[in-house]
């Protein structure tokens, strides 16, 4: 891993990856759905949205033609804290990626016309989550777990926020956010750092400073130890259970990394076990985690029909509270931390892995941290830090528990 600070003060991050043929290659804004206020919800998503309906130097259709005609592929997304487009390119067309990333992220036209199509386009959206049972359940879930806090907001926004926000909050956004204060460029693949670093400063020369972004608050209000029941007309019963845990930088993210796998990580977890395979009461179960800058969330999902929720929810408990108070013996142990170090090596073969985990250090403001140092903190997770890990976040009753359906 290389990095350089550009005198504009955006980080340009590479890692060469011997063997392929390809550049996986992302810019990263810091500006996410927790930035964007009650008053504006939405704002980040709809704006990463606009951008690729036209810059200054390229229409939408010359976006789109502009890397999938030489076999490559481009793509976005807005999570809590940060605003991503990323490409995939072949090594050869790295220049042209980062040329069109630059476009997209410092020129959009933002035209009021192309608003009123993409409020469109991003109302169907939020329509395809209300008629996703599943991912209603989350989102409702992270509503009642952190009572108000941004980290439990809509990242799409709702009807409301979307259908108000106008043009000048998207440019006054743009200008404030999207400028070099905090911006990440990062590749991997077959990518020479010299090159990387020359066509960032090439490509992104006329970024403005941008401000700061607005502070996220201590989520201090979170709830826990809480059951919601929201009724819908639904084909089964959607259980989520899930509690708010430490922040990205935390100690302890490794071992709760280990818990989660343990209970829900695959065929082998103690709930796939014990819900689908004993009982045959779920297709669907698994356990899923976010670390975030100011916490994070650590949680269960379920689906099972609706006359057997009631024992799936017993069952969650019941295997939470074996866990919190036994934690992981010594042999449930190795055979975890074996499983997750399998998984994360396997996950890092393909560029566009290793271009999210490169850029998250540079995002979190963390030490670039090799595989084997992430293995080895792995292997120094001990019994007791588990343990308490365990009695402290995966007690049933610190959970809050969401099931939506009839």
């Amino acid at each position: 891993m290389a990095v350089t600070t550009l005198e504009s003060g955006i980080q340009v991050l590479s890692e060469s990856i011997p063997g392929v043929r390809s550049a996986a290659v992302g810019v990263w804004v810091p500006q996410g759905s927790a930035h964007d206020g009650d008053d504006v919800l939405g704002a980040s998503h709809l704006l990463e949205h606009m951008v690729f309906r036209g810059t200054q130097h390229r229409s939408r259709e010359q976006i789109a033609l502009a890397l999938e005609s030489l076999g490559g592929s481009l793509d976005a997304f807005t999570s809590r804290e940060h605003t991503s487009f990323q490409a995939r390119v072949l090594d050869e067309h790295l220049p042209q990626a980062l040329d069109v990333l630059a476009d997209l992220v410092l020129f959009p036209t933002l035209l009021d016309e192309d608003l009123k199509l993409e409020r469109r386009v991003v109302l169907e959206e939020i329509s395809t989550i209300e008629d996703t049972p599943e991912d209603s359940a989350f989102e409702l879930h992270g509503q009642h777990l952190w009572d108000r806090h941004p980290y439990g907001a809509s990242i799409l926004g709702t009807r409301d926020t979307v259908s108000a926000i106008g043009r000048d909050t998207l440019c006054d956004l743009h200008r404030g956010r999207y400028g070099a204060r905090g911006m990440v460029v990062a590749a991997t693949g077959n990518v020479a750092h010299d090159q990387v670093v020359e066509l960032a400063a090439h490509y992104f020369r006329h970024a403005r400073d941008g401000a700061p972004a607005a502070p996220i608050p201590e989520p201090a209000s979170a709830v826990e130890g809480r059951e919601v029941h929201v009724r819908r007309e639904t084909a089964q019963t959607h259980i989520v259970a899930g509690t708010v845990i430490p922040p990205r930088a935390d100690r302890r993210r490794y071992a709760l990394v280990l818990l989660a796998a343990a209970m829900g990580g695959g065929m082998s977890s103690r709930l796939f076990r014990r819900i689908r395979e004993e009982l045959g009461l779920a297709y669907s179960v698994y356990t899923f985690q976010s670390f975030y800058s100011r916490a994070g969330i650590s949680g269960i999902y379920a689906g099972t029909r609706h006359d057997a929720a009631g024992q799936v929810i017993d069952a969650i408990r019941e295997e939470l509270a074996v866990l919190a108070r036994d934690g992981l013996p010594c042999d449930d142990l190795v055979q975890i931390k074996s499983q997750v170090k399998g998984q994360i090596m396997l996950s890092l073969e393909s560029p566009g892995a290793r271009l999210y985990r490169l850029a998250g250090f540079a995002l979190h403001q963390e030490p670039f941290t090799t595989l084997d140092e992430l293995l080895s903190r792995i292997d120094r997770v001990t019994e007791a830090e588990v343990a308490e890990c365990a009695a402290r976040f995966f007690h049933p009753d610190r959970q809050c528990l969401l099931r939506l359906g009839p």
